[in-house]
């Protein structure tokens, strides 16, 4: 342990421990910049400087640990200066359109320069003039803005694997980009929008398709049919005030109807139709005796992911679409011939955590119905706007729920949003497809959690089924060189993987409410668990509308309609 004390205030903490931890230990907040409790902390920026008697310098108390019997004076007349000046130099090469800036109101350089009471800048303004990078169908990158905390290059680098972005050019001319000069939409990017998230400031964001909604919205001819993910309802209260991990379907689905959409669907209702057509597909390479492993494909960005790292991995990678294309497939044929309506006039919107769920909607192949399946993807945040713009007081609407015919869902579809979910819910259905009995206890705790890689096997009508879960690119870069690495041995250790991009699954997802790390992420999840276990059916078979698509349109998982519409194929990607 070391004894320090830090502005008067006495602190015994762990040995390695910074002095941004120590301080927090006794409610002392040092302002920050480049620091993320989800990352490693590089002390890029400077904002976080204090003084330590005895040392010539001032330290940097984001990444410097503290030493026993150590004064440490975090607002003294030279520390105030320090942190003044760093902001100061931030904003004199900063635009000043804070007003029309995406980030207004949630900025961190923003509200540090209100923090720490700069009210003018001595300095002289230096004007960047970079182009936008829009080449990406997911995110916009404007240089312009970027304050070089280097949070989005070491999400991209250290946490994902990826490594799209990085440093260039040297001194002044430094600036985050892509080599070759190349655009997003040009490079290994897999469009997770993580970057997204852990951006201090408007430098990255999602590529919005609002005005496209509500100029369909607008149109008398069009019908328009919205559906939302399942860590929506989690989330989305946050932009209103709610805590975390609150559900609030009801108020989802209430407010979609006064924005105008003409009907009101669920995504968990697709998700309850993935995990009839996964679970099958499971069981047949059961009988089969492979290709294992197999992985879940409800993720975009773990999909792209695999097309340009791993495509010698294809072939194990479930051919089912994600729910948000079976969504946008099934409202375009199943739905219009129930409905009477021309599937020419109907717009599909789906609101999703994920903003790779936009690079998604565009795929080629993503055109089963005859139509492009899902026609615009908002993210919560976008979705929060659309609430703001109309004015609706989204905190006092009564509760409502989704129309029936592609909105009835089950706990499993809930699930979904949390990393493991897919694979509880899967082995839900799979376990009484394959035994015939009844599952008593649903709850497949060992495949909960935030853990990066979680491994279990369950055993199933004699065969024991070793199944993984793996959340973040990263940990999903280890699973896949192991299975790789197996592959070419001929051993298959696992028979079903979960992979997901984001950490945390989708309630982590690129297109969440700013403010996403890893502690809210985790109460997201917990609520679509506590949702789990107050519905009516908790298995994506019972569902009594997914019977009545099979009965009536689909005829049986994995039949030739339903190979049509909800599975599909990928491609090899080049890495440049």
């Amino acid at each position: 342990m070391a004894n320090l004390t830090i502005d008067g205030c006495k602190v015994s903490v762990e040995e390695g421990t910074t002095i941004l931890k120590a301080a927090e230990r006794v409610g002392i907040n040092i302002p920050t910049l480049c620091y993320h409790p989800d990352l490693e902390a590089t002390g890029a920026c400077g904002v976080c400087v204090v003084k330590v008697e005895g040392m010539p310098a001032l330290k940097r108390a984001c990444c410097t640990p503290v030493g026993n019997g150590w004064i440490v004076r975090t607002q003294t007349a030279e520390v105030r200066d320090a942190r003044k000046l760093v902001v100061e130099l931030l904003l004199s090469s900063h635009p000043a359109d804070c007003l029309i800036c995406r980030k207004n109101g949630n900025c961190e350089l923003q509200k540090l320069a209100e923090d720490l009471g700069i009210r003018e800048i001595r300095f002289g303004r230096i004007e960047k003039d970079l182009p936008r990078d829009t080449s990406s169908s997911s995110i916009v990158r404007d240089p312009n803005k970027c304050v070089l905390c280097g949070r989005c290059v070491e999400v991209c680098q250290q946490v994902q694997t990826v490594v799209a972005i990085d440093f260039t050019k040297r001194g002044i001319d430094t600036i985050i980009g892509l080599p070759f000069e190349k655009g997003l939409g040009d490079s290994v990017c897999t469009n997770c929008g993580q970057c997204i998230n852990y951006c201090p400031v408007g430098a990255i964001y999602e590529k919005e398709q609002l005005s496209g909604v509500w100029e369909a919205l607008a149109d008398p001819e069009k019908h328009v049919v919205v559906q939302e993910a399942p860590a929506i309802r989690v989330s989305l209260g946050e932009e209103f005030g709610i805590a975390p991990g609150e559900v609030v379907s009801g108020k989802m689905h209430a407010v979609l109807r006064r924005l105008g959409f003409d009907a009101v669907f669920d995504t968990n209702f697709a998700a309850d139709l993935t995990i009839m057509e996964e679970a099958n597909e499971l069981l047949e390479r059961v009988k089969k005796g492979g290709p294992f492993p197999m992985f879940t494909s409800c993720c975009p960005g773990w999909i792209k992911f695999m097309e340009t790292f791993y495509p010698d991995l294809m072939e194990n990678v479930s051919s089912c679409k994600s729910p948000q294309q079976m969504f946008g497939a099934m409202a375009k044929t199943y739905y219009a011939q129930k409905a009477g309506i021309d599937s020419s006039k109907i717009i599909s919107v789906s609101v999703m955590p994920c903003t790779a769920k936009k690079f998604e909607a565009k795929r080629p192949e993503m055109k089963d119905s005859g139509y492009q399946d899902v026609d615009y993807v908002l993210t919560t945040r976008e979705l929060a706007q659309m609430i703001k713009e109309a004015g609706i007081d989204f905190k006092s609407l009564p509760e409502e729920k989704a129309n029936p015919i592609l909105g009835e869902y089950t706990g499993a579809g809930t699930i979904f949003g949390a990393t493991g979910g897919v694979m509880e819910a899967a082995l839900r259905t799979a376990y009484e497809f394959a035994t015939g009995k009844t599952l008593e206890n649903v709850d497949f705790i060992m495949v909960r959690g935030m853990e990066g890689i979680k491994e279990a096997e369950i055993e199933i009508n004699g065969t024991k089924i070793k199944v993984a879960v793996v959340h973040g690119l990263g940990n999903a870069r280890q699973v896949l060189n192991k299975v790789r690495e197996q592959k070419k041995k001929g051993i298959a250790k696992y028979h079903f993987i979960e992979i997901m991009a984001c950490p945390g699954g989708c309630v982590g997802g690129g297109g969440q409410p700013y403010g996403s790390d890893m502690k809210t992420r985790e109460e997201r999840g917990k609520g679509l668990y506590e949702e789990d276990k107050v519905l009516t059916y908790r298995k994506s078979h019972e569902n009594p509308y997914i019977k009545k698509l099979y009965e009536d349109y689909l005829e049986e998982p994995l039949s030739e309609k339903a190979h049509h519409l909800l599975h599909t194929q990928y491609a090899k990607r080049e890495v440049y």
